[in-house]
This record gives C-alpha cells, sequence and structure tokens, in this order.
C-alpha cells in the first residue's frame, strides 16, 4: 500500500478500504483456492455422509459447498448464499416455496426498515451532527486521552443504529480532522517534525484503530446493529421457538458493550499515549494549550454543519417513533406494568418488523420541502441500502433452517459432541465464541454467524443443554474480527489512512480478542441466568 504522502490531510477525503500488496496477493491465493476447495468440499462430504436421509446428505454437500465459497469469497457473499438457496431447490431438499420462504422472514423487514432509518441519517448528516456535537462538549475535547475516549463513545453509540461500515466512513474524516489540530500542536511545541513524523506517533495510530474497533464493538448493542445478531436472533426463534425481543437484547448485549469499551479505551491509551512522540516527553506535554486548539477545531466543524435541518428532524422522528415501540413492549412488561392491556396489543399488533417498517415508512411521508414534493427520504437513495446482506441474511436462514428440517443439525450436533467431548453448557458457549472469533478473522461477520450459530445450537440439543447461551456466544463472537485488515471493512478504512502499521493492528487484535472472549463468556455466565436465558 502507497502510503500517503500527507495523511492527515486527507480530513475530507472519501475513506477509502484498503490494503497491503502481501494481503492482497493472500486475498487471490484465497479465492483461487476456493474454486477447487468448494466443489471438493461438496463431493466429500457427499461421500462421507451415507448414513444421511437422502435430503439431508445433498444438504450437508451443499453447506460444506457455500461454507467454502463464504470463506474465499469467490463468488460475492449474497449470491453464494442464493446459490445454496437454488441448488437445495435443484437437488431435490426441498420445494421452492419451503426454502424461498426464508427471503420473506419477518426480520428481513426489520433489516429493510433499519437500514432505510440509518440511510436517511447518513443522507441528511444527522450521524455527523451527533458526533461533532458529543465532541464539542468542553469536557470531552479539552484532552487528547478524553478525545480518544469520546471518539470511541459516539462511533459506538452510532453503531448500535448505522452499519459499522458507514461509521466509520464517517467518523474517520472526524478523526483525521481531531490529530491534525492536535499535530500542529506538537510541532508548534518541538515535539515532532513536521507532517512526515505523524506516522510515527503512537496517539494517531490508537485514535485510528479506536474508530475501527468502537465501530464494530457498539454492533453488539441493539439487534439491529450489526447483521450477526438479527441472524443470530432469527435461528434461535427457527430452532427453538424462543423470541428474544429487542429490549431483551438490549439488556443483555448493553452491559457487554460498555464493558468492551472501557477495555478498549484502557488498552488503546496504556498502547498509545499522546506524548510519545520519539522518546520526547510525557502524555501531559500535550495537555496545555492543545484542549483550545482541539476545541476550537471541533467546534469549528459542527459550526459548518448551520442549523438542524428539517431533514435531520424528521430522521430524529422517524428514528425515535422506532425506537420506542421497539423497547415499550419489554417495559410495559416489567412488575410496575402488571396488568395493563397495551403490552399484550403492542405485542400482538406491533412486532418489530412491523415497527422497522413504519419508521421507514415516516421517512417517505415527512416533508423535507412540500412546495418542491420533496420528502425526507426519496426512493433513489432509499435504494442504496445494503441488499446484499439481505440476501445473504435470507439465505443463511433458509440453509439454517433445513438444517433442521432435515436431521442434518441433529446428526452434526451428535457427531460434534461426541468428537469434541463437551459435555457441559459453559464449556460450549467458551467453544462457540472462539469459534467465531476464529472464523470471522477470515470471513465475514455475517457468514461466520451463518456458519457457527446453526452449529452450536445443534450440538447444544444434542449435549441436551440450553441452545441460547451457545447461540448468544457465537452470535457476538461473530463481531470481533479485529486482527487484520481484512477481518472487516472498518479495519480495512482505518488501515487505509497510512496511520497504522499491520503489526500494530495485530497486535491490539489478539489483545482484544482475547479481552472480548472472556468478557463475552463472562457476561453470559452472569447475564443469562438473571435474564431467564438459561
Amino acid at each position: 500500500m502507497t502510503t500517503p504522502a500527507h495523511p492527515l490531510r486527507r480530513s475530507h477525503d472519501t475513506p477509502r478500504e484498503a490494503i497491503s500488496a502481501g494481503e492482497q496477493l493472500f486475498e487471490t491465493w484465497r479465492k483461487r483456492l476456493g474454486l477447487f476447495v468448494s466443489p471438493a468440499a461438496f463431493a466429500l462430504t457427499y461421500w462421507l455422509c451415507p448414513e444421511l436421509q437422502p435430503e439431508g446428505r445433498i444438504l450437508a454437500s451443499i453447506l460444506a459447498g457455500v461454507a467454502a465459497l463464504w470463506v474465499s469469497e469467490v463468488l460475492p457473499l449474497p449470491v453464494s448464499a442464493l446459490l445454496g438457496a437454488v441448488l437445495c431447490v435443484v437437488l431435490g431438499v426441498a420445494d421452492a416455496k419451503t426454502v424461498l420462504a426464508s427471503f420473506a422472514d419477518p426480520i428481513v423487514f426489520v433489516f429493510i426498515g433499519g437500514f432505510m432509518m440509518a440511510r436517511a441519517a447518513t443522507v441528511h448528516g444527522l450521524d455527523r451532527r451527533i458526533a461533532l456535537g458529543f465532541l464539542s462538549l468542553r469536557w470531552v475535547g479539552s484532552s487528547p486521552a478524553r478525545v480518544m475516549a469520546g471518539l470511541g463513545l459516539v462511533t459506538a453509540v452510532l453503531s448500535m443504529w448505522v452499519s459499522n461500515t458507514a461509521v466509520t466512513a464517517m467518523m474517520l474524516p472526524i478523526a483525521l480532522g481531531i490529530l491534525g489540530a492536535l499535530h500542529e500542536v506538537r510541532v508548534s511545541r518541538g515535539l515532532a517534525e513536521g507532517t512526515i513524523d505523524v506516522r510515527r506517533w503512537p496517539f494517531a495510530t490508537g485514535m485510528m484503530i479506536m474508530v475501527a474497533y468502537a465501530a464494530s464493538v457498539g454492533g453488539i448493542g441493539t439487534p439491529v446493529g450489526t447483521p450477526p445478531n438479527l441472524i443470530g436472533i432469527g435461528l434461535i426463534r427457527t430452532a427453538t421457538g424462543i423470541e428474544i425481543s429487542f429490549l431483551r437484547w438490549m439488556t443483555l448485549a448493553v452491559p457487554l458493550f460498555l464493558a468492551m469499551g472501557l477495555v478498549l479505551f484502557g488498552q488503546l491509551y496504556l498502547l498509545h499515549r499522546a506524548g510519545h512522540a520519539k522518546g520526547k516527553g510525557s502524555s501531559d506535554d500535550l495537555m496545555g494549550d492543545s484542549g483550545g486548539r482541539l476545541l476550537e477545531y471541533i467546534r469549528g466543524e459542527r459550526a459548518k454543519l448551520g442549523p438542524w435541518t428539517a431533514g435531520q428532524v424528521n430522521t430524529l422522528i422517524a428514528f425515535s417513533v422506532a425506537v420506542a415501540l421497539w423497547i415499550a413492549p419489554g417495559v410495559l412488561q416489567l412488575p410496575w406494568f402488571e396488568g395493563n392491556a397495551v403490552a399484550p396489543w403492542l405485542g400482538k399488533h406491533m412486532p418489530e418488523s412491523v415497527v422497522a417498517m413504519i419508521g421507514a415508512i415516516l421517512l417517505f411521508m415527512l416533508p423535507v420541502n412540500l412546495k418542491e414534493g420533496k420528502f425526507t427520504l426519496e426512493w433513489p437513495e432509499a435504494a442504496k441500502i445494503d441488499w446484499g446482506t439481505i440476501l445473504l441474511f435470507g439465505g443463511g436462514l433458509a440453509l439454517g433452517t433445513l438444517m433442521f428440517n432435515t436431521g442434518v443439525a441433529d446428526a452434526m450436533g451428535h457427531g460434534l459432541t461426541a468428537y469434541l467431548g463437551v459435555d457441559s453448557l459453559w464449556m460450549l458457549t467458551g467453544l462457540s465464541i472462539a469459534m467465531a472469533i476464529v472464523l470471522s478473522e477470515a470471513a465475514s461477520n455475517t457468514a461466520s454467524a451463518n456458519m457457527i450459530i446453526p452449529v452450536t445450537i445443534a450440538i447444544a440439543q444434542a449435549a441436551g443443554v440450553s441452545p441460547l447461551p451457545p447461540a448468544l456466544g457465537a452470535c457476538l463472537g461473530a463481531s470481533f474480527g479485529f486482527m487484520l485488515p481484512v477481518s472487516t471493512p472498518p479495519n480495512a478504512i482505518v488501515y487505509g489512512s497510512g496511520l497504522v502499521p499491520l503489526t500494530k493492528m495485530m497486535r491490539a487484535g489478539i489483545m482484544f480478542d482475547l479481552a472480548g472472549f472472556m468478557i463475552i463468556w463472562g457476561g453470559l455466565y452472569v447475564l443469562c441466568p438473571l435474564l431467564g436465558l438459561v
């Protein structure tokens, strides 16, 4: 990868994903191998599974072939998912109505509605206004340490509602601008020598990694934060009949998200202090006039946004209505509201998929200019949502559902239980978290969730333990791909800034993967019994 000559002067450029020449070579060979591994996996699985029923034997072969395609990414991930669904119909696993029904699952409409609301927030700059508004608070923007913490917090909170890739692309220019303001202070105080020195400034590396990691961590906070969450909820419902509400998910995930955020800040700030440059100074060297320079820059960027626009207000209204309706049924079921008739009505008539549609439809109804007939979201913009993820989810849900319908899941669960020697709920939960984290380093988090969650549910059912903690562990672990630029789009985007050496990303990623494993496992161990999830 060619490093920009003046990395901090790119604050208004469009962030892009980038990987090094070595990683590009790895990607090329991974795809080439996938061309041979996928059909080989199909044939080998068919040969090794004669004991399954004919439909199950074919499905197991399709699963093996599609999994190889997902890991190698020979085809676009959504196309591989569609191929799996098509093969299930063509090869007689199930009829078209059964297979394709998963593409119209209610959770698909949660995706669509959530993506449209997130698109409106990006189009009208609501996400940028919220970010700069928080960072411009005097307490937040008055020191490098608090700016790093604040940048991570606002990135994570936005990522609870908007895709981690979009949030990273939006926050990267803000972070680069903040680093530029800080770097000018360093140059003026003799702590650095122009823009070339910035690539050896540990704090710049820490800020970039904070943006990428916080975007991934924040996604676990709500069901709509990242695709693995809804994949897990959908597969759990399909396999066990258990519904996990919006509020119950947040009650479980937000404490984990907060714990991960604290660990992430502590780790990155200790590894990447602001004042350590070429052996000069301490972390306090920038505390003096940098606070004023930082606030001046951040508030200047906020002022450029001007007053609130009608589009921003309308988007906030639609978001607020959706969030209120998502959370209200769970709140009204608390002991203090026992016996009320509103909660059952909301649960029946306002499921989460319908609420997501209501939020999206409001965007097309709330005007920004009645005279010109313009509304908050126009269809050309709405059509730009991530339809690929929706297709990937539908294909993954179809394959996961068929696994249980054909007996493949049961056979896989009993076979892996005997092979792995898993004999306890929390041992299986730890194993599922670890498998998801490792797989997410090589495959997308959505593909990882589609592959790991059905397997963990099957193993749990075969072992006679609750499938909820293992499935939730796999679901959360799939969002932890932190080691490499190719692990997740946010990593690739910040790597493209030229401020993150590969070795530093790997060091931070390994440490945070280990910390994330412990937080997820420990959090599930404590919270699942409290929330009645075991």
